[in-house]
């Protein structure tokens, strides 16, 4: 049973787990921004429900973090600067322009510690990556994160990256599509907040 009882802040909309991690923070840049990543619990919880780490570790971790709560916020703050650094990636990307070298050296450098845990495991004949004792490290969910990252800027996906059209959203996600004309990271919610407002719109000047 998992220890968060409380309904998620958390919404899995992005279509890729450095996608996702980079949409922890709603309303980017403006006075309404809200930190979802508020602390070290938080940031175990993302990892457990974003399936980045098992419930097993997610628990040994926060077991961890309770001893050591300084390295933990430490942590916290390492998890935030890759997040904007992996969002300022992509949102680059999107938009198609320049790349900044700063958020890429930031990607870079937690992909090389991330590759320092990783390791190949046979299982049932097959092989697959898995990571080195993550119960044992505060960081350990962002190792994925990272990989994830690195895996998309060099795959054809990356030229499939979008920025939610929503005038009042920000977040990353994956176009999917068979005509990769998607426009908003959640029709449910951006996608119908959106055509509401241009329905009033319209309404209103006629």
């Amino acid at each position: 049973m998992s220890p968060f009882s409380q309904k998620s802040p958390f919404e899995f909309t992005g279509g890729n787990l450095c996608l996702d991690f980079a949409n922890t923070i709603d309303h980017r840049g403006s006075a309404r921004a809200t930190e979802l990543l508020t602390d070290y619990a938080r940031l175990v919880r993302w990892g457990e429900e974003s399936s980045a780490v098992s419930r097993k570790t997610a628990e040994k971790l926060s077991s961890l973090a309770t001893e050591s709560p300084g390295n933990a916020q430490l942590v916290v703050r390492r998890a935030v600067q890759l997040r904007d650094a992996i969002y300022d990636l992509f949102s680059a990307v999107a938009q198609r322009r320049g790349i900044p070298s700063t958020a890429l050296g930031t990607v870079n450098r937690a992909a090389q510690v991330a590759a320092e845990h990783a390791q190949v495991v046979s299982t049932n004949r097959h092989f697959t990556w898995d990571w080195v004792s993550p119960e044992s490290h505060l960081d350990s969910m962002l190792w994925p994160i990272a990989r994830a990252a690195a895996e998309l800027l060099t795959s054809e996906d990356v030229g499939n990256v979008r920025r939610c059209a929503s005038a009042t959203c920000d977040w990353l996600f994956l176009d999917k599509t068979k005509n990769h004309r998607r426009r908003w990271c959640d029709m449910k919610t951006c996608g119908n907040r959106d055509k509401a407002r241009r329905y009033y719109q319209k309404q209103k000047a006629g």
